[in-house]
């Protein structure tokens, strides 16, 4: 037999001396910052700096304290002797017994931070300047962000190897086209407007399969998944012939941030498809459940008519709410008789279909995610203050309009029908006219991320019952946590130190101007009264949910039943409360340390 020639080695290109360093002089203070906030560490007051001491280490920093008890570490003033490089890796080797982390989390996550810094190191390569991303469509700023800004790990996608991630990670913002297969409906069910669901075939694919057409169903699937689940897990049915493996309908998709959905480059008026992948990735395993994949048209039609029945929302909010309009769920047969195995197993198989946004945008409007407005480009001016430049406007009135955009029609969901959603950087979508000034709010991901009042509210007494089955129920406090965690938290303390660093506006009047909209919101309806009582947003204290302490102490990398929620620990101020901006943490003068 001939010698064959060895197989090609891939050789990822950001990895290079300088890139490797910047990304992981960047982690490692927003390790030290993220991990002080949730109380994992507990740096102390030095001099005009800060001191953490972990076992043989100790690292000194200067940071600037925010809202909520936030730490933003500055990534040039981390200096340890015996960490001289400033890596993360090392950090958390150096502390694994302070962040008391047992052994096979602590060897899975160095894995998942390692995969982190990669990506990181491939958008250090490969970033534009604030300007150039100002220019960019919504389509195509997605694959410049730079994951989510609380979780340390974020980009950890446990399950794909490094050419995979290559490919098919946004970052990579390679377009694909992906495979189709078909389902026989003994397996898979379809929910939704079969209209819809038409549109979005290729016909030659019921051709194909012929006169046995209508006894199956058709989705895309993503490779990777064929491959590594459906194949593996699935076999016995595609013996069968129940499973049809399928060419592409030639369409190229762009993978989005979540990764596991994809816009149509080809087609932009078809829908956003979101497959299942069984890669853990941030907290989860990024699969669609089979109960709420199957209720989400439901889940749209019943928000879309709370909008569309409100003068306020449809009117003068004019909310965009991009539906989950079609789905396909595939039940593996023998794991959806076995409630107590890993969730991941149950997740394995299916696609929604959710309506894009450029088929709601006027002429001259622009989406742009919420995320997005963190980041920074390589000259080191950040997108939004290129944005309030570009506007013509004061920051503090771009500040507002942005507040004014995007609290009401959350603020009026919550109160009138107790109802949230989780509009975090990638869910909450912000809209833009040609002068780059937020004129509306566009919002997705209902069904995974939509949960309603436990209390016996009026507005939900009609609630089809399809879609009381499958929205959590939490009680109020939980409720505002949506709005605390998911956007105050979640974005707008890492947007504070922007506005105040690039746009002159302080981050005591950045919460000052926010918690004014929300009492302004309040004026405008006295009628809701009790429920602003009930849904209170000014207490003085709110439970510190934690995302990285899930992580690291709660749920490590072990398989259960049910999906993680984030872990509590403690307490913070409340930025909104009266007089919370005027108590922010002390700050210390910066003082610049030379990086070793």
């Amino acid at each position: 037999m001939p010698q064959q020639p060895p197989a090609e080695l891939y050789l990822p290109p950001q990895l290079t001396p300088e890139h490797w360093q910047r990304a992981r002089r960047a982690m490692l203070a927003k390790m030290i910052g993220e991990f002080a906030y949730e109380e994992l560490i507990s740096p102390v007051a030095d001099g005009d700096g800060y001191l953490l001491e972990v076992p043989g280490a100790e690292y000194r920093f200067t940071a600037r304290r925010g809202a909520y008890g936030s730490w933003q570490v500055d990534p040039a003033s981390v200096g340890c002797a015996a960490d001289p490089d400033g890596d993360p890796l090392r950090f958390v080797q150096l502390a694994r017994g302070v962040l008391g982390l047992s052994g096979d989390t602590l060897g899975h996550l160095l894995r998942e931070l390692t995969a982190t810094l990669l990506a990181d190191a491939h958008q250090i390569a490969t970033e534009l300047t604030a300007a150039e991303l100002a220019d960019l469509g919504h389509v195509e700023l997605e694959g410049r962000q730079s994951g989510h800004p609380w979780i340390v790990p974020n980009k950890g996608r446990l399950g794909l190897s490094a050419r995979d991630t290559a490919g098919w990670a946004p970052e990579a913002r390679t377009p694909q086209r992906l495979p189709w297969i078909a389902v026989h409906r003994r397996l898979a069910s379809f929910r939704g407007q079969e209209d819809l669901y038409t549109h979005e075939l290729d016909t030659a694919f019921r051709e194909q399969l012929g006169e046995r057409a209508g006894e199956y169903l058709l989705l895309p699937v993503h490779p990777w998944q064929w491959d590594e689940v459906v194949v593996p897990l699935f076999a016995p049915w595609i013996a069968s012939g129940e499973i049809v493996p399928l060419p592409s309908d030639g369409d190229l998709r762009l993978p989005q941030q979540s990764i596991r959905s994809f816009f149509n480059l080809s087609r932009p008026d078809r829908c956003t498809v979101k497959l299942p992948l069984s890669i853990l990735n941030t907290l989860v395993w990024r699969g669609l459940p089979t109960e709420r994949t199957l209720a989400a048209p439901a889940v749209t039609a019943w928000i879309h008519g709370l909008r569309d029945g409100d003068p306020f929302l449809r009117d003068e909010c004019r909310v965009i709410l991009l539906g989950e309009i079609a789905s396909v769920t595939v039940d593996h047969p023998l794991y959806r008789e076995l409630p107590e195995v890993p969730y991941q197993y149950k997740e394995l198989l299916g696609a929604i279909w959710r309506e894009p946004l450029g088929r709601y945008l006027k002429p001259g409007e622009r989406g742009r995610t919420l995320a997005s407005l963190l980041q920074t480009g390589s000259d080191g001016g950040a997108l939004v203050a290129e944005l309030v430049a570009r506007s013509g406007l004061p920051a503090r009135d771009w500040l507002r309009r942005l507040f004014a955009v995007m609290l009401p029609p959350l603020l009026h969901f919550l109160y009138r029908y107790g109802t949230v959603f989780s509009p975090h950087g990638e869910n909450a979508i912000v809209v833009f006219d040609e002068q780059d000034r937020p004129v509306r709010l566009a919002v997705k991901d209902f069904v995974d991320d939509v949960n309603i009042s436990d209390q016996d509210l009026p507005e939900l007494a009609g609630l089809p019952a399809e879609v009381g089955e499958v929205l959590l129920r939490e009680p109020p406090e939980f409720l505002c946590q949506f709005l605390h965690s998911g956007l105050f938290i979640g974005v707008y303390r890492f947007l504070a130190p922007l506005f105040e660093e690039q746009l002159g506006v302080g981050e005591a009047e950045f919460w000052a101007l926010l918690r004014e909209r929300i009492m302004a919101h309040q004026r405008r309806f006295p009628e809701l009264t009790d429920r602003f009582k009930l849904f209170d947003l000014f207490t003085p204290r709110i439970e510190r949910l934690c995302l990285n302490r899930n992580r690291l102490l709660l749920d490590g990398y072990r398989d259960r039943p049910q999906r993680p929620h984030a872990a509590v620990h403690g307490e913070v101020d409340n930025a909104l409360h009266p007089g919370g901006p005027s108590v922010l943490p002390t700050q210390r003068d910066r003082i610049v340390t030379p990086a070793p």
